[in-house]
């Protein structure tokens, strides 16, 4: 099956530049507004991964969401869909909140042809393994945020 490319973009911030404060846990902690663009036909539901590849540790899930209907737009601070455990434990948007230098979020968005029976809080694996076979379309979109 051919995966799809579609275009994820924010009017908060273009992709590779600078995430503004507002967006971590040095401001609002909101999610930023996310716009999709070439969702592919055919899609049930999109899955969305936010990470940070930079993290000490290594990669940090900041959100995870499936079963988002398929729109154009995800609102800033949305709750688009259920939410699976953050890096932190905990579900919804976790900001970004790099302990040191400028880190590298990844937002990672796919389209998919069912709904996914996951509960809510699940894990990236048990969420990567659902998407095994579903993904008809991807995108993704990375924004850098360095503390002062």
């Amino acid at each position: 099956m051919e995966v799809q490319e579609m275009k994820i973009s924010s009017e908060a911030f273009s992709n590779e530049g600078t995430m503004p404060a507002k967006y971590t846990c040095d401001g609002d902690e909101v999610s930023p507004p996310l716009h999709i663009e070439g969702i592919p036909q055919g899609t049930i539901t999109m899955a969305l991964i936010a990470e940070d590849p930079d993290a000490p540790k290594g990669t940090f899930d900041h959100w995870l969401v499936w079963n988002i209907d398929p729109v154009s737009d995800i609102e800033e601070g949305g709750r688009p869909g259920i939410s699976g455990k953050n890096g932190a434990g905990k579900t919804g948007y976790h900001g970004a909140c790099p302990p040191n230098g400028s880190h590298r979020y990844f937002f990672y968005l796919f389209a998919l042809d069912t709904d996914l029976d996951l509960p809510a809080g699940a894990t990236r694996q048990e969420l990567q393994a659902a998407m095994e076979g579903h993904i008809i379309g991807q995108g993704s979109l990375m924004g850098r945020y360095q503390r002062n």
